[in-house]
């Protein structure tokens, strides 16, 4: 057993063991014992949340865990600590500060023997010790020096290597019965039978049918209620045109939960895990990936402190993991909230600065690795977000996908609105300063400017040279740092600088406030003054100057790659074909920015909605521009993204989520998948979900809690999660109220035993959230949008939602321009619809779920309950009732009963 106190604060208390025993303490006390001494803890951050303590450090065991079984998953409670420990978890909040003594002797008892990930444990400690890292005296006491060097990182990863381009894929036709034969060997021959998902996998093969007509893809939407086995329905035709066709179906989703949750059911498709890494390849932005060069950069001195540490544990992470995703692959969710802010992001290529073959780690490069890996797949897992962005700007023309699956379609319009914008704001003007000028004011890191990435084409090309000068030269009109400190004072610095300050001055004077300037401010491109209108002059004079020097750079660095030098090898041409489509980039950023500021002053373009926004947090600044939107950004999707594919099947189980009847959800579907800007309409499947609604479910409207009183709000929630014993998925519309009631109730809970957490209020990420709640029967989650949708929680760890009230949109410019052209009130019913339709999806996801759906509010419109699935009971009750059928809800569930009895 280690001589170390260990520590434990919940909401329920706080706690000390140590050799003596376990005794509760106090907050101060609790920070006394933490400062004089090195303490054991379970999620450093969360612990100090609940002490009040920032400073709070320790012998955290997840770092621990994490440093001995790097790309293991742990879920990081006790719990879950105990199950990767091999020992009893403790019995309550009292027993878990002991627990945390033996849990953390049990870890390192595993370096004792060998183990898989043995190899680089005695490198990373020792470099651990060098930065103080609490754990390595511990450790490096445990660990014996290896009688081999171990093999640094960047020798151990293994290196992609180039093929022949893929051929195109050849035109086949699959018939209904080798479809129904694969589904059949993709569910098991004692599967039950499923003739919706029978149907399903038929409707969607039509979209792997032979295209036709030139730039009218197959389309098929089609809705899949839960149940029905959509991923295996599309997995079907899809992996059989795969094989048969020689070519790669993307299938493309909108959270990361349902990427991880394709990529393990296509151990169907593929049992063998080295024929599955080369046939299914998950695909994400860059921004997901760990940057070799960047983690070099930080292991040799970019990093300093925490930070630094951060660096070593990620370095350990690398040489195991399989992909080198950051986000939602196999690196711990919650490793990098460990540090706080320190500098995870730094890790990888957030600002488009790679420089491809001209980087030292290009042949074992992460992102390359999974690039050309999909080149050869059968199967791409992506996301919405990756495959709008191939499609505008993607450096794979040659091999772009005819075959689209958009599961969680009825996101697509919500992923093509981000993707299709433009946004003039001073952070967005000051990344691209950077990404010009290099590090100004003596910054760290390995930044360099556009001068130092091409210096080998300037010094042999004159007019590149000239260019790259002109570039330069005219960044200089861009945003720099301090800005938003100088826009304060009334001092702007530059053209755009100046361009901002007049937003700002604008959109104080307009803004509707209700009374709150504490949060986010906006308002209408329309009347501007002349402040606004001179600086926008001004501003596009300055990118006018910008834009033509990066055109003009691109045309000659492709005028280099076709008459060749004699210094330009394998590598260089690479760096430079990686340099044209960065610059195309920002080119078209910068032309976008140019056709927004035309708009300042002059008429307003009927298929955009511009206005001006100052964004705030509690009060401050921290960001200020002018931003525009497509009215309908389906369109621009439709164009880029389904036009040229040869089929596509968009599907969800709520694709027709928010009509009022089903002719008016074919509407809205068609309208938000982009099918009604094809020239040939897409085909429509509907299956719905086998499950027994009506029976297993049931829908409470509580009339008496008033609208606007938090402490009755909070009082409703704590009442609720009491009488069912946990269980509860608490949805609010904002951020500020989820915060108050959280604050109200925790410790409420707590004394019951009743674990409590929160999205924006606990330290933790919102996957690994999800999965602390799936993994304790008693614990309670609350969340805004992203636990909305996309969240899977089968059984008994979610059986009651709860909802502060009706989910109207929140007003905004341009919700404004979109309601007006949408219909008016239908259109905000729609969106209501939809929201309520997705909330309710959470609570049965599988045919022995029971669950009830909670809306706390008198003021929902019986116009809008056909959000919820036919025949599902709704009854107008008090609180006091609603808390006496939540009360029965347990021994309901754990009975098998009929939920409605209750």
């Amino acid at each position: 057993m280690l001589p170390h106190p260990a520590l434990h604060a919940s909401h329920g208390g706080i706690w000390i063991a140590d050799a003596d025993g376990t005794r509760p303490i106090g907050r101060g006390e609790a920070i006394r014992i933490a400062a004089d001494t090195p303490v054991i803890l379970l999620n450093a951050p969360l612990v100090a949340q609940r002490l009040g303590y920032a400073e709070l450090s320790g012998l955290d065991v997840l770092e621990l865990f994490a440093c001995l079984f790097p790309a293991r998953f742990m879920v990081p409670t006790p719990k879950g600590l105990a199950r990767v420990a091999g020992i009893d978890a403790p019995a309550n909040d009292a027993d878990v500060a002991a627990f945390l003594r033996r849990a953390a002797s049990a870890l390192l008892d595993v370096t004792d023997g060998d183990w898989p990930e043995r190899e680089g444990a005695w490198s990373a400690t020792q470099n651990l010790g060098r930065l103080r890292w609490p754990w390595a005296p511990i450790l490096g006491a445990r660990l014996h020096r290896p009688t081999t060097a171990e093999r640094w990182l960047f020798t151990k990863l293994p290196e992609w290597s180039e093929a022949a381009p893929r051929p195109a894929p050849r035109t086949i036709s699959l018939g209904a019965e080798e479809t129904t034969a694969r589904l059949a060997s993709l569910t098991g021959s004692g599967a039950e039978e499923r003739p919706g998902q029978r149907a399903f996998a038929q409707a969607a093969t039509e979209a792997f049918a032979p295209r036709m007509v030139r730039d009218a893809p197959n389309l098929v939407l089609a809705e899949a209620g839960t149940g029905i086995g959509k991923t295996l329905g599309y997995l079907a035709p899809a992996s059989l045109w795969a094989e048969k066709a020689g070519g790669a179906v993307w299938v493309s989703t909108y959270t990361k939960a349902l990427q991880r949750q394709l990529a393990q059911e296509t151990a169907r498709l593929f049992p063998d895990p080295a024929e599955r890494r080369h046939k299914v390849v998950t695909r994400k932005g860059r921004e997901n990936y760990l940057c070799l060069l960047n983690l070099e950069d930080a292991l040799q001195g970019g990093f300093a402190g925490r930070a630094a540490v951060l660096a070593q544990l990620v370095a350990r992470w690398a040489a195991y993991s399989a992909d080198g995703d950051m986000v939602g692959g196999d690196l711990p969710g919650w490793l990098t909230t460990l540090f706080r802010r320190a500098g995870h992001t730094a890790l990888t290529d957030r600002r488009g600065e790679c420089v491809y073959a001209g980087c030292p780690h290009y042949r074992k490069c992460f992102i390359e690795r999974a690039a050309r890996a999909s080149v050869e797949a059968d199967i791409v897992i992506a996301n919405h977000a990756l495959v709008m962005v191939n499609a505008v700007r993607g450096r794979e023309l040659t091999t772009r996908p005819t075959r689209y699956v958009f599961d969680e379609g009825h996101h697509l319009f919500d992923a093509a609105d981000m993707m299709f914008s433009t946004a003039l704001t001073g952070q967005e003007t000051i990344e691209l300063r950077r990404w010009l000028l290099g590090p100004e004011s003596g910054g760290r890191g390995r930044r360099r400017g556009l001068a130092a990435r091409l210096s080998d084409v300037a010094s042999y090309d004159e007019a590149g040279a000239l260019a790259i000068a002109d570039a330069v030269k005219a960044a200089g009109a861009l945003a720099a740092d301090g800005w938003l400190q100088r826009l304060a004072e009334g001092a702007p610095f530059g053209p755009i600088e100046h361009l901002l300050a007049a937003v700002r001055g604008l959109t104080y004077a307009r803004a509707e406030t209700d009374g709150d300037a504490g949060y986010g401010l906006e308002t209408e491109l329309v009347e501007p003054d002349a402040a606004l209108v001179e600086a926008a002059g001004q501003a596009a004079h300055a990118l006018d100057a910008l834009v033509r020097p990066l055109v003009a750079l691109g045309r000659r660095l492709e005028a280099v790659l076709a008459d060749a030098p004699d210094w330009m090898d394998a590598p260089a041409r690479a760096r430079i074909e990686g340099a044209i489509a960065s610059l195309g980039w920002r080119a078209e950023t910068v032309a976008s920015w140019l056709a927004l500021l035309a708009r300042v002053g002059g008429p307003a373009a009927e298929q955009f909605v511009d206005w001006l926004i100052v964004n705030r947090i509690e009060g401050r600044d921290y960001d200020i521009g002018l931003l525009r939107h497509w009215l309908d950004p389906s369109k621009p999707f439709a164009e880029i993204v389904l036009r040229p594919a040869h089929g596509a099947l968009v599907t969800s189980a709520t694709l027709r989520g928010g009509g009022a009847d089903p002719d008016e959800g074919w509407t809205v579907a068609e309208a938000r998948s982009g099918a009604q800007h094809l020239i040939r309409p897409g085909a429509r499947f509907s299956a719905a979900s086998p499950f027994d609604y009506a029976n297993h479910a049931q829908v409470l409207i509580v009339t008496d809690v008033k609208r606007g009183d938090l402490g009755a709000l909070a009082n409703a929630y704590a009442r609720l999660a009491l009488a069912s014993g946990g269980g509860m998925l608490g949805l609010f519309t904002a951020i500020r109220r989820l915060r108050a009631v959280h604050a109200r109730i925790a410790d409420r809970l707590a004394r019951e035993g009743l674990p409590l957490y929160a999205q924006h209020v606990d330290p933790i990420d919102t996957g690994t959230l999800v999965d602390i709640f799936r993994d304790d029967l008693s614990a309670s989650l609350l969340g805004t949008d992203a636990l909305r949708d996309g969240v899977d929680v089968p059984g008994r760890s979610l059986r009651l939602v709860a909802m502060e009230g009706v989910p109207w949109p929140k007003p905004s410019v341009l919700h404004a321009a979109r309601r007006l052209a949408g219909g008016g009130s239908a259109y905000d019913d729609r969106i209501v619809r939809a929201r309520l339709a997705q909330a309710f999806g959470r609570l049965i996801r599988r045919a022995d779920d029971r669950g009830m759906f909670v809306l706390l509010s008198s003021a929902m419109p019986s116009r809008l309950l056909s959000a919820f699935p036919p025949g599902v009971p709704v009854a107008r009750v008090t609180l006091d009732e609603a808390i006496e059928r939540a009360r029965r809800l347990p021994s309901v569930i754990e009975s098998g009963q009929e939920v409605i009895d209750a």
